[in-house]
């Protein structure tokens, strides 16, 4: 009865195995849907929006010169008009890396130096990021309604909806970092079969207080390795996330060794396992994020690329060399201008507290076009009042609120029940949301909480899980119907922000109808 409890519970995963085929088609459906909904007037407007009056110029010099470049100071009409070679041949003194610019510059290149050619990327990750959510709560779940109650959840969400419309560099980080998530999950599950296989062919009951096996090969430990370093390579601050869900992964092994019957010599896991975890993870991530920058470091032209050539005998390029001295003292550059002195104080209109972004207490406009006249460009409004278009980045309300209380009744579910699934989730979600208040001495926006949204969505998928319950559970239908008339809800919220999601054109009435709050506007 000890040897089937123990390799049942190593081997829980292959319960995912029995419906994986029609469970990939559902996924598929799901994406699909996400797709055509966020492609349907992609390119509109076709102005630069927001933040993409650096990304997208930044990309498109990225596929000309190998380098960020500067602009004339009126380029964004040009642009629009057509004329985008005006670039000058001065560097751009930038303070992102460069992968999810190279992203945004793939669009270009296949769709051309315009609004949908600029924006497509951002669509291509969003959906994947669907995808990415479906299997994770799949996985952590070992449902496949689950997996999809959480991608339609995020499919609906109003924040998600606009930053995969839009070219910053947000929605890439965000995807990778979901990505590398899953591969940390996988990572366990995997380990898992390892060691029940081990048990097997050893033809033991368990592993008897030894330490197991030493398995060096951990495909999916590597690819979170991978995923984090692309998640870096966008924005920094997906570094916290990969330092948390590093030290759960050894958190995993030494669980999963101990579940396996390793007792006490399961703590060597921190020995052992923990340095072959940071090679796969950390240095993995580290030689990926290096090379995120070898355009730059084959160019000649980028910004600071030039100082290890003019500091020769300093010791840092003696160490590593001009190139690699040089992309250091560039990232001192950048470190200090997000935590110097030079953007503490400064504000912003539609700046907004971290301690704000789980209620939605302040959103951010991305575009506005204001006071257009009854009988113009369609408007319909009642004489003395006007028409309006805008892009507001806010979630569905109802998701957002109701997943705030799902984040909380799981924080309760991992530390009161000791329930892993939820260690997943509460801290993807906590984890890049708290590293921001360090920081809130300068303008921070509420759109940085797109790493959020996703692990909120499965963190509403897993309590809708425990809502219904099992098979045999005599609540399932009222549970059943408590969830779906939740989604629905969602599906509902959403399509009434719509319009400010869209740039549609509304009077101002109908706008101010969805501005619940005047920190809204």
């Amino acid at each position: 009865m000890e040897k089937k409890s123990t390799l049942a519970a190593l081997e829980e995963s292959l319960v995912l195995g029995k419906d994986r085929a029609l469970s990939w088609i559902l996924t598929g459906l799901v994406a699909a849907l996400c797709f055509i909904m966020r492609l349907v007037s992609l390119s509109r407007p076709s102005n630069l929006m927001f933040d993409e009056t650096y990304y997208a110029k930044d990309a498109w010099t990225l596929l000309q010169r190998g380098a960020e470049m500067s602009w004339p100071e009126d380029a964004n009409s040009q642009v629009v008009s057509g004329n985008v070679d005006i670039f000058t041949n001065n560097p751009s003194f930038i303070v992102h890396p460069q992968l999810g610019k190279w992203l945004i510059a793939a669009g270009e290149q296949i769709f051309g130096m315009n609004s949908f050619g600029w924006r497509i990327s951002a669509l291509v990750f969003g959906t994947i990021m669907v995808v990415a959510v479906i299997r994770l709560a799949r996985r952590l779940s070992r449902s496949t309604l689950i997996g999809l109650m959480a991608g339609l959840l995020l499919t609906f969400d109003g924040l998600h909806f606009v930053m995969s419309r839009i070219a910053l560099l947000d929605i890439f980080e965000a995807t990778f970092t979901v990505l590398a998530v899953a591969c940390v999950t996988a990572d366990r599950d995997w380990f898992q079969l390892r060691l029940a296989t081990y048990l097997r062919q050893k033809g033991a009951v368990n592993l008897n207080g030894k330490f197991g096996p030493l398995i060096f090969w951990r495909p999916w430990r590597l690819a979170a390795g991978l995923m984090f370093g692309a998640a870096i390579a966008c924005k920094w601050n997906a570094v916290y996330v990969l330092a948390a869900m590093g030290l759960l992964s050894v958190a995993f092994d030494f669980s999963s060794r101990k579940l396996a019957g390793a007792r006490a010599e399961a703590s060597k896991a921190l020995l052992i396992d923990a340095p072959i975890a940071f090679v796969k993870m950390v240095v993995v991530a580290a030689i990926v994020y290096i090379a995120s920058w070898a355009s730059w470091l084959m160019t000649d032209i980028g910004w600071g690329r030039d100082w290890g050539a003019k500091n020769p005998d300093d010791p840092l390029v003696r160490a590593l060399g001009a190139p690699l001295a040089s992309l250091w003292q560039y990232h001192k550059q950048i470190y200090d201008f997000h935590t110097g002195d030079f953007m503490a104080g400064q504000t912003h209109t539609y700046e907004a507290h971290p301690a704000t972004w789980p209620v939605m207490g302040r959103t951010i406009g991305i575009n506005a076009v204001n006071g257009i006249k009854p009988g113009t460009d369609g408007c319909e409004a009642d004489v003395g009042s006007t028409c309006l278009r805008v892009i507001s980045g806010m979630g569905t309300p109802v998701l957002w609120w109701v997943g705030l209380a799902a984040i909380i009744a799981g924080l309760v579910f991992w530390l009161a029940g000791r329930d892993w699934r939820f260690a997943i989730v509460v801290l993807g979600w906590a984890v890049p949301w708290l590293a921001w208040f360090p920081n809130a001495d300068r303008p921070l926006f509420f759109f940085y909480a797109i790493m959020m949204v996703p692990f909120t969505c499965i963190a509403l998928a897993l309590v809708a899980g425990k809502i219904i319950g099992s098979p045999s559970a005599k609540r399932r239908k009222v549970g059943t119907s408590i969830v779906f008339g939740f989604i629905i809800l969602v599906i509902l919220n959403f399509w009434f922000i719509y319009p400010v999601l869209t740039d549609e054109l509304m009077t101002r009435d109908a706008w101010s109808l969805r501005m619940w709050f005047k920190s809204w506007i």
